[in-house]
């Protein structure tokens, strides 16, 4: 049960965090992607591109791109979404962009939300199988300016939700459904006291709540500490259980940006430290790099930890 906060309405940087909640893990892999990288799926009707910025981007499984941040400060997040919520994509004359290329489509593509707004009707998400199971998924960006939008395919289109206000996402119901549910509570119009539950409506509320009285950084380190703060609060601790499914599905990692200056934040939930990238130093290189996320010995600064790699996917 994922989670995105965006904080876009403090004077000092514009960042954002977010979960990954699985029932096992998603083996994340950070990668370098520079420039001119041939991308694409592999049905005959799949679009094919070739990367118009370089990025830094978190693989899940080495099947696709679930996070990830462009060189232009645009950062895009893929969040697990029900199939039902999905529902029903059918086949038409536009190429198709399976939905575990769907990140990198846009960090590869576009250099702000506007310009990802503007295009959305120009492609049709497919959803093949991966592992064996077909995944619902939908995308919240974001760029160094503060715009927001979120992405959710709905049938033969996908509905945009787009401006500032749109901070906080997580999984299923579908934002129009997370909002209606979020107005019951206090100070978003309704009485109720924010919930205590792991599920995806409470996370949701919970977020919002708390990032509504986030008090103003005095300084970058506490623009970037304060989503993380938030992101802590909405993921779960290794055996909790989800009460709606029934399974465990624990908090793996934290990533996170600071969009204003380009820097990529990583926290795996098996170690007690933070490390980050920045983009900047890498932007203009010609060869794809790896770095292993879960290495316990990461911390801080940690540019010089890439290697040169092949990208699997």
């Amino acid at each position: 049960m994922c989670t995105r906060i965006l904080w876009n309405d403090n004077p000092i940087a514009t960042t954002v965090a977010r979960c990954m909640d699985w029932e096992v893990s998603d083996e994340p892999d950070l990668w370098f992607v520079p420039r001119g990288i041939q991308r694409g799926g592999h049905d005959d009707d799949a679009l094919q591109w070739r990367s118009s910025y370089s990025s830094v981007v978190l693989s899940m499984w080495r099947l696709g791109t679930s996070d990830g941040l462009n060189e232009k400060g645009l950062a895009v997040h893929g969040l697990y979404l029900d199939p039902v919520d999905v529902g029903e994509w059918p086949v038409d004359e536009r190429p198709s962009v399976p939905n575990s290329l769907w990140v990198q489509y846009v960090l590869d593509n576009f250099a702000t939300v506007a310009e990802a707004v503007a295009a959305v009707g120009d492609i049709r998400i497919a959803a093949p199988e991966l592992r064996g199971q077909r995944f619902g998924v939908h995308l919240a960006l974001e760029d160094a300016s503060g715009d927001s939008a979120i992405f959710e395919p709905e049938g033969d289109h996908i509905v945009v939700h787009h401006g500032r206000e749109f901070t906080v996402m997580a999984n299923s119901p579908v934002l129009d459904a997370q909002l209606t549910n979020l107005a019951r509570y206090a100070p978003f119009g309704g009485t109720l006291a924010p919930p205590g539950d792991i599920s995806s409506l409470d996370r949701f509320v919970r977020a919002s709540y708390f990032r509504h009285y986030l008090p103003q950084p005095e300084n970058l380190q506490q623009a970037v500490a304060g989503v993380f703060q938030l992101i802590q609060n909405v993921s779960v601790p290794y055996g909790a259980p989800y009460r709606d499914g029934g399974g465990v599905y624990p908090t793996w990692w934290q990533a996170g940006a600071d969009l204003t200056n380009g820097v990529y934040y990583f926290v795996s939930t098996r170690s007690p430290a933070m490390f980050w990238v920045n983009l900047a130093e890498l932007a203009d290189g010609t060869e794809v790099l790896r770095l292993d996320p879960r290495d316990e010995t990461l911390v801080g600064p940690s540019d010089a930890r890439f290697a040169p790699a092949t990208l699997p996917y």
